[in-house]
């Protein structure tokens, strides 16, 4: 008896399901967060006459996001809803890096490596300004 053989149909069936239940998930955490921030924050007013930039490093974005989210934060939650979402087509791409090693496609491989690449270079120069 042969096992059977794990074929790019089903792996394209994994990545189909990944970018459909990803979007969900981060869709509902995201959803639950703003619940949670509404019932918590309904009497305040905001003022939209001054604006002030939020230019932290990446690494200090995620741990106040962790701080808030271990407090149960209804703003940590909305951003970590946005960080799944982002998360989502990142984690897509390493997934085809991982398709195309097994396929032993080098080409394909390479391309992939340079988006990954182009994606953490612009992760980190983007929140270093």
């Amino acid at each position: 008896m042969t096992p059977e053989k794990f074929t790019d149909r089903d792996f394209q069936a994994i990545i189909g399901n990944l970018l459909r239940y990803g979007v969900w998930i981060a869709l509902s955490v995201a959803l639950l967060g703003g619940l949670i921030y509404l019932m918590g924050n309904r009497a305040e007013t905001v003022d939209y006459r001054t604006f002030t930039e939020n230019n932290r490093n990446l690494l200090v974005v995620v741990e106040d996001i962790w701080i808030g989210l271990r407090q149960g934060q209804g703003e940590s939650i909305i951003f970590l809803g946005v960080l799944l979402l982002f998360l989502t087509p990142v984690l897509r791409i390493v997934l085809s890096l991982i398709s195309f090693v097994l396929e032993r496609d080098y080409r394909y491989v390479c391309i992939t490596l340079i988006v990954i690449a182009i994606i953490a270079l612009s992760i980190s120069f983007g929140f270093s300004h």
